[in-house]
């Protein structure tokens, strides 16, 4: 089985794949962590990406599709894929879908996380994570214990890109680009929305409850 979740930046997406992959045995291909870890291994591309992010636009198609396809491409994830915030747009969307037929492969599974703006700008703009463990706080939502030797407050740390403008910006552009992308999912019958403004484990148990009846 092959899923697309996707929401605006802060919407949950990265939460709810752990969960999904673990229980389903599935692999998650997050575009977001394989942009930034170019960025952390420091090359020309991830300098790129890096300025392209920090500006709150979105990273250009090619370069996105070729992290895509490297993964697609390799038997072992072979319908077994979680996509962690892509396709963003309709042609990301209809790339996805040529590169999996391409590899006798297909989407079974929409899902899009229904979040507010002003709940956006409190998960990002409060988020922080522990450089020592990297576990990931929230100010608003979830705060680092008090008494902590690992989770200190001068331990904790703040993507370049988790502020209020960035985090304005990002949903602005996301909700802008993904509106035919939803008309997209809707006509294959794939797509199911879901509140993303729930508790965590009660949007779990309704992503679970949409892949129970999928399965069948």
């Amino acid at each position: 089985m092959n899923i697309v979740i996707f929401g605006p930046p802060g919407a949950g997406k990265g939460t709810q794949s752990n969960f999904i992959v673990k229980k389903y045995n599935l692999f998650q291909l997050s575009t977001g962590e394989f942009l930034r870890d170019e960025i952390r291994k420091k090359t020309e591309l991830g300098s790129r990406i890096s300025s392209i992010m920090n500006a709150g636009t979105l990273v250009a198609d090619d370069i996105v599709s070729k992290l895509i396809e490297n993964v697609i491409t390799q038997d072992k994830y072979k319908n077994r894929i979680i996509f962690d915030g892509y396709p963003r747009n309709l042609i990301q969307a209809k790339n996805l879908d040529y590169l999996l037929k391409k590899n006798n492969q297909k989407i079974d599974l929409a899902l899009k996380l229904s979040v507010s703006l002003e709940t956006i700008k409190k998960r990002i703009s409060g988020r922080s994570v522990c450089s020592i463990c990297g576990k990931i706080y929230n100010d608003y939502f979830k705060p680092a214990p008090i008494e902590s030797n690992c989770c200190a407050p001068k331990y904790l740390q703040k993507r370049g890109d988790d502020n209020l403008k960035v985090a304005t910006k990002r949903f602005e552009t996301y909700e802008k680009s993904t509106e035919p992308l939803i008309e997209f999912y809707k006509k294959l019958n794939l797509l199911k929305v879901v509140n993303g403004e729930s508790k965590i484990d009660h949007i779990y148990k309704e992503i679970s409850d949409i892949i129970s009846l999928i399965e069948g």
